[in-house]
């Protein structure tokens, strides 16, 4: 992330890229500190979206070296491959519209107004250009690599599909209010893209779903179908998976399984942070932590607010 990517040479510095990525990096130097910033997105963003789940994505800290967890074709791995590809592509989108990038700029703006009072102006977020480089370098991995098995590539590049879709649909007007006194006489409008975050939640819904498929010989072709009889057809908006997951409670390093020993958890929650769940049945020990926190706040006229530090006592629960 430190690296200055104004020279060719910078991308020896990628560790785990393919000969065509590599290419992709000299040819596109300028979109290097886009795909870095996805990557340090991605696995920000998925842990915290899995920080109540027994697994809780800290395997992808160790990316691009991945534990099995990762590389056996799990939901798990299905979930990290499509929010990596939504990354890439979401990024770069923004970075065209923030003027970092020479070879793109705003996304072009629909040909029909939004509504008689608004109009189109502003920057809209470059969805076209970062779905294309996106892909790009998201998917040649699976294209050239010599790596995996014909079913492990057609599933994640299944997947790399699904998360760039969820961004596509995520595309959403936003609009700014202009007038006098807030009056909103005129709205520019323009079609922006939600944070990382909303896309990483409805992906979340898709992995809680995923189907679990088989690459077998359909036709001319192989394509992915579900394993198991009475289960819908598979559709292009589906996340998918082949093999079962552990169920992470106990450690286990041919699995991927870290535990969930030493996990805090929420003794009134019935969810999946709830402890009975995330302690998978072993019991949980209680702490009592103090914490500093402001309080008394007071505005004093104009213009800054004083506090004072008050003391609490709360209750902790990590599982045994």
């Amino acid at each position: 992330s430190r690296v200055a990517w104004n020279e060719s040479h910078h991308c020896r510095l990628l560790a785990g890229v393919v000969p065509d990525q590599f290419q992709m990096c000299r040819r596109n130097l300028e979109v290097m500190h886009s795909i870095v910033r996805a990557a340090h997105h991605t696995k920000s963003v998925c842990q915290k979206t899995f920080a109540d789940m027994r697994w809780n994505c800290s395997s992808i800290q160790h990316a691009p070296s991945f534990g099995p967890d990762l590389l056996k074709g799990t939901r798990e791995s299905a979930f990290v491959y499509a929010l990596a590809a939504a990354a890439a592509a979401h990024t770069i989108a923004q970075a065209c519209a923030s003027g970092e990038l020479p070879l793109c700029s705003c996304g072009s703006s629909p040909s029909e107004g939004p509504s008689p009072d608004f109009r189109w102006g502003g920057c809209g977020d470059n969805l076209a250009y970062g779905l294309q480089l996106g892909a790009a370098f998201a998917d040649s991995p699976l294209k050239s690599s010599k790596l995996g098995t014909g079913a492990l590539k057609a599933m994640n590049l299944h997947n790399n599909v699904v998360g760039r879709q969820v961004v596509s649909d995520s595309l959403d007007t936003k609009c700014k209010c202009h007038g006098v006194s807030g009056s909103c006489s005129v709205k520019t409008c323009w079609k922006g893209l939600p944070k990382l975050d909303e896309i990483a939640s409805d992906l979340k819904s898709k992995y809680l779903a995923a189907i679990k498929v088989t690459h077998r010989l359909i036709g001319p072709r192989k394509q992915l179908i579900a394993k198991e009889m009475g289960v819908r057809p598979v559709q292009e908006t589906d996340l998918v998976y082949l093999i079962n997951s552990p169920d992470y409670c106990t450690p286990n390093l041919h699995l991927g399984s870290l535990g969930t020993q030493d996990r805090q958890c929420n003794k009134t929650s019935t969810g999946s942070e709830s402890c009975n769940l995330m302690c998978c049945g072993r019991g949980y020990n209680t702490y009592t932590e103090e914490v500093v926190e402001r309080c008394h706040c007071k505005y004093h006229w104009c213009c800054y607010v004083v506090c004072k530090r008050c003391w609490r006592k709360v209750e902790r629960y990590v599982c045994k």
